[in-house]
């Protein structure tokens, strides 16, 4: 039996403790904050090793960003647990329940989906808040995330298991896999007699090579080629705010936007205010031939892999287009199924828009740094499923349970 075999089997019989566990979750959660708040110095010091390593190996300044956790970080993921700990425990309620005609009772509820993988890249802050959820819904995890955290992740695994361990429940209910070769991806990809499920949180390179290798049910969840179409009637100042807000407040998440689209018949007036704007962060802009007409040789020339490029960092692809309609074709070709938004006062053009594009979060004049879990009031969120089976869009507590039929009768038979 390999390592990650036996880790399996710890989880699964964890998760047997965690199915039933009721109260016992919180306690373990509020146990979690406190020590990670007790505990801020060894995680940052752990966390130093880290940077120091990506900057050595030559890690972008967005994935530097990525990877940095500071006292004001690291008190949002224990704020972020705490929130976690005061949503209502989503295992045992019941979903639905009738009588059939024979007398029988029969009850749907919610269990949790048992033991849960995660594959991971360079977000310690992903290890605690893929943990804490895990517990609350009642499911034992299995984590796995990549090189450039390593040290953070293990130093946050071992605070995690100890608070776990302390208020009774089985210190293996969170595991963190050491080894981070590829390797021991292939073996949780492939570990079919203990994981229920695996959610791989990152890049589309990594969660494309997850769905194509995994033998084990996928959630694809986090590639993030997001949009924002500035329609003809859009208001330029409020798309200003919300371009340089969605691209720039963070350029390295998945929910930050890769390409603007313009109307033409605004373009000469918004372009150069956008990019204005955008000059205060020194975005660079990528743009067609129309947009580079507009705003001059400062904008690179687009080419094709740049519609399709999740850069997150600061640049943007810029598109100007005749119609609301080439809009939607652009995004239906080359988005994720993420976030898009328009900005418009046309009310029939913003229907028109939330019909037709067909992502997990369709925004009309707001930002789309919104879609996220603890935003739309789910607590941490797992990540942001963009299929459409069982979960879509942020994936709270609900989205990791399964369910099943509790069927009470008096002696019938069929």
């Amino acid at each position: 039996m390999t390592v990650i075999e036996e880790m399996g089997q710890k989880a699964k019989a964890a998760s047997r403790t965690l199915a039933n566990a009721g109260e016992l979750k919180n306690k373990a959660l509020k146990a979690i904050a406190r020590a990670i708040l007790d505990n801020t110095d060894q995680i940052m010091a752990a966390n130093r090793i880290d940077l120091d390593n990506g900057e050595k190996n030559g890690l972008t300044a967005a994935l530097i960003d990525r990877l940095r956790l500071d006292e004001g970080r690291i008190q949002g993921i224990a704020d972020g647990v705490l929130e976690v700990a005061a949503l209502a425990d989503p295992i045992g309620t019941v979903i639905s329940g009738h009588t059939r005609p024979n007398g029988m009772a029969i009850t749907k509820i919610r269990v949790p989906l048992g033991v849960i993988g995660i594959i991971f890249e360079s977000r310690p802050n992903v290890t605690v808040d893929a943990a804490v959820l895990c517990l609350k819904s009642g499911n034992a995890v299995i984590l796995r995330g990549g090189k450039e955290a390593i040290h953070s992740n293990q130093c946050l695994t071992v605070i995690m298991q100890d608070a776990i361990e302390s208020v009774g429940l089985d210190r293996n209910s969170v595991q963190l896999i050491q080894d981070t070769t590829r390797q021991s991806s292939v073996e949780l990809m492939e570990l079919t007699d203990y994981l229920n499920v695996l959610i791989p949180r990152g890049g589309k390179g990594l969660i494309k090579a997850v769905v194509a290798n995994a033998k084990v049910p996928v959630i694809e969840t986090g590639a993030g080629n997001c949009h924002v179409y500035v329609d003809d009637s859009a208001e330029i100042d409020m798309a200003v705010n919300i371009i340089y807000n969605a691209k720039t407040s963070r350029p390295s998440v998945c929910n930050a936007i890769e390409t603007i689209l313009v109307h033409e018949a605004i373009a000469e007036k918004a372009l150069p205010a956008i990019k204005a704007k955008l000059d205060e962060k020194n975005v660079e802009l990528r743009g067609c031939e129309k947009t580079r007409a507009i705003l001059g040789d400062s904008v690179i020339p687009a080419t094709e892999s740049d519609w399709e490029t999740e850069y997150g960092d600061y640049i943007l692809a810029v598109k100007v287009v005749s119609s609301i309609d080439e809009a939607i074709a652009h995004i239906t070709k080359y988005s994720t199924g993420h976030s898009e938004c328009i900005v418009t006062k046309d009310y029939r053009n913003a229907k028109k828009f939330t019909a037709e594009i067909d992502s997990a979060a369709v925004y009309v004049n707001a930002s789309t740094r919104f879609t996220d879990g603890g935003v739309f009031g789910l607590g941490a969120e797992i990540g942001i499923s963009t299929q459409k089976l069982h979960a879509r869009g942020p994936m709270g507590l609900n989205e990791l349970t399964s369910m099943k039929f509790i069927i009470e009768g008096d002696g019938q038979v069929r």
